[in-house]
């Protein structure tokens, strides 16, 4: 499974260099196309682990003034 994710930046928000440093760091790989990120599960991935997934993105930006979009699959 690979969860895709879309960022959207506000020009008073952080930086989009410091906003992909932490998705980097919280396991997302940066990707070109429809999608601006992708986390590889390498494999089957839980309900609960895409749930912690997805609070985990959001530890990462808050503060940081930029919308963002995850989709599973």
């Amino acid at each position: 499974m690979e969860t895709y994710l879309r960022v959207t930046f506000d020009s008073e928000g952080a930086k989009p260099s410091e906003v992909a440093d932490r998705l980097v760091h919280a396991g997302f790989a940066a990707t070109q196309g429809n999608y601006d990120f992708v986390y590889d599960w390498s494999g089957p991935a839980s309900r609960a682990q895409i749930r912690e997934l997805s609070d985990e993105v959001t530890r990462q930006l808050k503060g940081y003034r930029v919308l963002f979009e995850i989709e599973t699959v």
